[in-house]
């Protein structure tokens, strides 16, 4: 036992551990690069104020039929082959237009609804559609 000189593991350390501190340092940079963005604001602008409200107005569908007779329908109601031009301008002048389904019976001859459709595309009316049945 020698007195007045020490062991190498028994000397004290004069210096800082820079490690850790390092490592504290890392973590709050990374912190700090996430949250700035978030609380960065962008530019200030005074936005104009409007209402959001849903449009409702759907367009109605006219359903004209043609039965076996070659009789016309309009909505289920009979009309005479003289008054189907002039209700179809009418609901071509409608806003927003009216869709037009024709239901034509598989018996009628052809010629009554390509008629009907001859008159529909005369007074204008821009959506016309087919009502069938599916096959079974």
């Amino acid at each position: 036992m020698a007195f007045g000189t020490q062991d190498d593991a028994d000397e004290v350390m004069n210096e800082i551990n820079m490690t850790p501190l390092v490592d504290v340092m890392l973590v709050l940079l990374i912190i700090f690069i996430i949250t700035v963005p978030v609380m960065k604001h962008a530019v200030n602008i005074d936005l104009p104020r409007a209402t959001n409200q849903p449009q409702d107005s759907k367009p109605e569908t006219i359903r004209l039929s043609v039965d076996a007779a070659g009789q016309y329908y309009w909505n289920e109601a009979p009309v005479a082959e003289s008054d189907l031009a002039p209700q179809l301008q009418a609901a071509a002048a409608k806003q927003p237009q009216p869709e037009l389904h024709i239901r034509g019976d598989k018996a009628v001859r052809y010629e009554r609804v390509a008629l009907a459709m001859a008159a529909a595309q005369q007074a204008g009316l821009r959506k016309i559609g087919f009502i069938t049945e599916p096959v079974h």
